[in-house]
């Protein structure tokens, strides 16, 4: 089989006809496919590109693929993205093992998504990239076509259509059943690739996405090896993708590696980051632990739909000159001739800031309170809010000269509230990101909130919201009726501990 490798390392001046047709002499040589004329792609000869797997890898009745389907997409965990999903990292194995992965993405897409490319090894034949010249491909529920871009991209020197390798091939297919469950009206643009150049595809398709189009890079991770060792070859594989480092690539092992790299470079073009939603492998889900294959679910999010952060950055010497302010602020309400240490200027400590200062004594709270809104300059909402959370706080006696010594004063300084939009307390749980969004709930008269550090002591979501109801005088369900006003933002947090 080895001259089927070399037949990609043909000069690129030869006959791109002659070697596709040799591909498919060696095709049916192998594997018993018919002899077309791969190279006969006109759009006369274009057909109806049948299931390969269906009642292998997931069911073959339509009724029993639909529920089969909707039951992996509710049972589903792993992280809620935040922002709509332009990319995915999905597994391609039979859905009884990496199903429950692949919904934890599917789950999340955009509804309002009209074309998905669909990018995949060719686990047969050193191939690509490669466009199949048919007009829709077949599940046991219905027809998905082929987008007209598919036609238009065939048509490029970086392109060949070879489709005797589409025939079989699984690695687009089994993605197919969860799109036309989440979808109501898409098309696809259907790629194999696994000897081409992942960098030259991203840059022949990043002009063609819109906000209604989604990137699907189908792989499985490592093969074949025992749990643990699996796990941390996976581990290495999914950090390398999460975190863009293209020289580590080389180190992970996945047979849609190309199309994995092909969708990093789209990201990186379009300022894109990724996500891991979720990882397991096939000791998690339904196999023995000895020959694991490794899954991974992995979202691309638009930069530009992340909550905005604040403006600019607080310099470690603003972060000190504030908490020296809301310490001395405190002292001169305690200590005979103590003056209020105010910073010189600063523009951003100018600008109008939430703002929260925290007291802890011995590690416990003794006393916190804030100003939500940017509703004066940061210097005056450290300043009365030190002072504030020292002597106004009514869960606390007001603060004494001699515990000055014992107290660890922390500020936060927030970014401006938005509003988050949700149809049910399901939404609203997906849309939250722990350790990052402070929540705001507010419902007629009642108000509550908790800072993102309050994630540490209170993980879980509903756990979360609910003490935030009840803190604020609210049902403790009150989080998931859509007629509560929730908002969420974020904080910079420092305390003197970081500069000790």
């Amino acid at each position: 089989m080895q001259v089927l490798w070399d037949l990609n390392q043909w000069p690129v001046g030869l006959m791109k006809k002659t070697k596709t047709a040799i591909m498919a002499f060696v095709l049916a040589l192998f594997f018993g496919w018919p002899m077309e004329p791969s190279f006969a792609s006109d759009e006369a000869s274009q057909t109806i590109r049948p299931p390969a797997v269906a009642g292998r890898f997931y069911p073959n009745d339509p009724e029993e693929l639909g529920k089969t389907v909707r039951t992996l997409l509710r049972d589903a965990s792993g992280l809620d993205v935040q922002g709509t999903i332009r990319g995915l990292v999905s597994p391609h194995a039979g859905f009884i093992y990496s199903g429950i992965i692949a919904a934890a993405g599917y789950r999340q897409i955009a509804p309002s998504t009209r074309t998905v490319i669909l990018i995949g090894p060719s686990h047969r034949f050193p191939l690509g990239p490669s466009i199949p010249s048919v007009t829709a491909y077949q599940t046991p529920m219905g027809n998905v076509r082929l987008a007209q871009l598919a036609f238009k991209l065939r048509k490029p020197p970086i392109f060949e259509s070879v489709p005797e390798v589409h025939k079989m091939e699984h690695s687009l297919e089994v993605q197919l059943p969860f799109l036309q469950v989440m979808l109501k009206d898409f098309e696809i643009v259907p790629i194999l690739i696994n000897s081409g150049d992942p960098k030259a595809l991203a840059s022949a398709l990043a002009p063609h996405i819109d906000n209604n189009t989604l990137i699907v890079a189908s792989t499985d991770l490592s093969h074949y090896y025992p749990y643990e060792r699996a796990v941390s070859m996976d581990r290495i594989c999914t950090s390398a993708i999460t975190n863009a480092e293209f020289s580590r690539m080389p180190l992970c092992e996945a047979c849609g590696k190309q199309a994995v790299m092909t969708l990093m470079h789209i990201a990186e073009i379009k300022n894109w980051d990724a996500k891991l939603i979720d990882y397991k492998n096939s000791g998690d889900t339904a196999g023995g632990k000895d020959n694991v294959v490794g899954y991974a679910s992995i979202a691309f999010v638009d930069k530009k739909k992340e909550l905005k952060k604040m403006k600019e950055s607080i310099s470690a010497q603003d972060k000190k000159a504030l908490l020296r302010l809301a310490c001395s602020a405190i002292e001169a309400k305690l200590v005979n001739g103590v003056k209020v240490e105010r910073p010189g200027p600063s523009s951003i400590l100018k600008e109008d800031r939430g703002c929260f200062v925290t007291l802890h004594k011995h590690g416990q709270l003794r006393g916190c309170i804030g100003t939500i809104e940017p509703v004066c300059p940061l210097v005056e909402c450290v300043e009365k809010n030190a002072q504030n959370a020292a002597f106004q706080d009514p869960r606390f006696p007001r603060l004494s000269a001699e515990e000055l010594s014992e107290i660890d004063i922390e500020v936060s300084v927030l970014s401006v509230p938005e509003r988050l939009d949700f149809k049910d307390g399901d939404d609203l749980k997906r849309q939250l990101r722990p350790n990052i969004h402070g929540v705001i709930l507010s419902r007629g008269m009642h108000r509550s909130t908790f800072l993102p550090q309050i994630w540490e002591q209170l993980p879980d979501k509903e756990q979360f919201l609910e003490y935030l109801c009840v803190k604020g005088g609210m049902p403790a369900t009150a989080w998931k009726d859509p007629a509560t006003n929730v908002e969420v933002y974020q904080a910079d947090v420092f305390g003197e501990k970081d500069f000790k």
